[in-house]
């Protein structure tokens, strides 16, 4: 995680959040809003893991939908560097726990690496964004012919 927050993200008092998430010594902890890169207000709880909980931790809510993807790698650019991965989990249904409609959570821990997938089981790397279908299918095509995709 960052150490020091963008000045773009207003970090909000206990007054304003009704919940103290701060840790004193990091900026990063938290309760915070910034207009998103849509112009859409994102409320985030941000936390840095402690001995017991080893694990960074930012949801990122709106008060009438579900954050997209631009909005979650915009979050995930503010409060991590490039090279970490962060993941956002889907656990057992058992397992759920959902206090807001809106919200979704980016996780990573503070000890562990977490493993990711090889870029070519997503995607062509070399290839960058497709405009349309058929120029996907074409790109499927080459990496097959390469020997990429088996």
């Amino acid at each position: 995680m960052r150490k020091i927050l963008d000045p773009k993200v207003k970090k909000l008092t206990v007054d304003d959040a009704l919940l103290d998430f701060t840790v004193e010594g990091s900026e990063m902890a938290g309760y915070f809003t910034v207009i998103g890169p849509r112009g859409a207000i994102l409320r985030i709880v941000s936390s840095i893991g402690n001995d017991e909980y080893p694990w960074e931790h930012v949801s990122v809510s709106l008060g009438h939908r579900v954050p997209n993807w631009t909005e979650m790698c915009f979050i995930k650019d503010l409060f991590w560097e490039d090279e970490e991965c962060v993941v956002q989990y889907h656990p057992p249904k058992s397992q759920y726990v959902q206090n807001h409609p809106f919200v979704l959570h980016l996780w990573k821990h503070t000890n562990i690496p977490f493993p990711a997938p090889p870029s070519i089981l997503v995607g062509i790397k070399e290839d960058g964004e497709y405009a349309n279908k058929e120029e996907a299918r074409a790109g499927v095509m080459r990496a097959i012919a390469r020997g990429d995709i088996k």
